[in-house]
């Protein structure tokens, strides 16, 4: 296939193939990070109760609207209202409760002064209460209800849950959620030149960064790593490390190298002609090469190339959306557009998605490093915190000139 695809048409295909995942019901302990697949809603009214915003003297408004300073409003103190009581002291008029942040206000009263607002403060007797400033009714009372009531939704379905989304499942009563199941993934590296990382390196060998790489992606990505290999360049290698995979029930299967045109490509060796994958030339770089489709089993299988920079764009491109979507999550990422703090070459008639440092208080991006977008800068990657994105007409970026910049790389 000679013509080049565009993004969005091998996004598509992918796209297309995507199945959701099943799901499982997991205790909050270890919900984090997890993609709810069921909205949660509240078991009960938040705040379940009436209560003190203050710590201070629960009164009726009326017994102190013509406090002062110069004239203070004295209430009598019936009763102490810790947190966590459960009485409801009755008030008469002119009496008042010493009461504390979250406990329940009484039935009878209708604002809360705060301790600084009383002559005596904390140390105000247990008899009487000196109120220097009246207080509107409501004040410092938090309504029943009047965060979420019950059966509202508190986190939609969708929502990746982080600690926030956490703690208000648990205010809303909850103590398990409904989530999707992590994608089971398969990475592997293909290369008979590559070594484990720390490994001594002969004539020829470079260690296997791509694995490290994509380990590291998918599991941010909320997949579950099931394999990671690496495997020499021929096609029996592929077939036998692909049965591997389906034993352990992988979903997706990511190969990194081994899908180009070159003489020993064994991904493209072991699949290529059997109809089930497909091999295609998009046109973006880095990452033109690509492969995917799906096995009789179901699962998926990416081939990505082989450089490290092609491997982080073509798995921010086409797999992270593609794991995003078999857990019910939003696939697409914000785009931010930034001026160019420099200026850069580009490739004719291709999307760049370049390795790019931003600065957020200028409003500018400019290069990771001056290699530009060369797939093989794995070093220079460290660098990288955002991707510049470049559409294919455009012929070269000015310094100055708006970019699309997504962030997160």
């Amino acid at each position: 296939m000679s013509a080049l695809r565009s993004v969005e048409e091998q996004q598509a295909r992918v796209r297309a193939a995507v199945r959701a995942v099943g799901t499982e019901s997991v205790p909050l302990a270890g919900a984090a990070g997890r993609v709810l697949a069921e909205p949660v809603r509240a078991a009960a009214d938040l705040p379940p109760f009436d209560n003190s915003a203050m710590d201070g003297f629960a009164v009726r408004a009326a017994d102190v609207a013509a406090a002062s300073a110069a004239s203070p409003a004295v209430v009598r103190v019936v009763a102490d209202l810790p947190a966590g009581t459960a009485d409801d002291p009755s008030l008469a008029p002119g009496e008042a409760a010493r009461i504390m942040t979250g406990a329940p206000t009484p039935s009878d009263a209708d604002a809360v002064v705060p301790f600084e607002d009383t002559a005596g403060g904390l140390a105000d007797s247990l008899e009487t209460a000196h109120v220097l400033r009246a207080p509107a009714p409501g004040a410092a009372i938090r309504r029943r209800g009047s965060d979420v009531r019950a059966g509202e939704i508190v986190v939609p379905a969708g929502t990746v849950l982080g600690a926030y989304q956490l703690a208000a499942v648990a205010a809303a009563g909850h103590h398990t959620v409904v989530v999707a199941r992590r994608p089971r993934v398969a990475v592997v590296s293909t290369g008979s030149e590559l070594v484990a990382p720390g490994e001594p390196i002969g004539r020829g060998q470079i260690p296997d960064s791509n694995g490290t790489l994509l380990a590291a992606l998918v599991t941010d990505a909320g997949g579950e790593l099931v394999l990671v290999e690496r495997v020499a360049d021929t096609a029996d290698a592929v077939a036998a490390v692909v049965a591997r995979a389906l034993d352990a029930r992988a979903d997706v299967l990511v190969f990194s190298g081994g899908v180009s045109a070159g003489a020993y490509e064994p991904v493209r060796a072991a699949f290529e002609g059997g109809g089930d994958i497909e091999f295609a030339k998009v046109a973006m770089q880095p990452g033109k090469p690509q492969a995917f489709g799906t096995l009789p089993s179901g699962a998926l299988v990416f081939g990505l190339p082989g450089n490290p920079v092609s491997v982080a764009v073509s798995f921010e491109v086409f797999v992270r959306p593609a794991l995003a979507a078999m857990q019910g999550r939003d696939p697409q990422r914000a785009l931010v557009p930034l001026r160019a703090a420099t200026g850069w070459r580009t490739p004719p008639g291709r999307r760049q998605y370049l390795p790019a440092v931003v600065d957020l208080a200028a409003g500018t991006v400019a290069p990771a490093t001056a290699g530009g977008s060369g797939s093989h800068l794995a070093g220079s990657l460290a660098r990288a915190t955002a991707w510049a994105i470049v559409p294919a007409e455009v012929e070269a970026v000015a310094a100055g000139d708006v970019v699309d910049v997504m962030l997160g790389a």
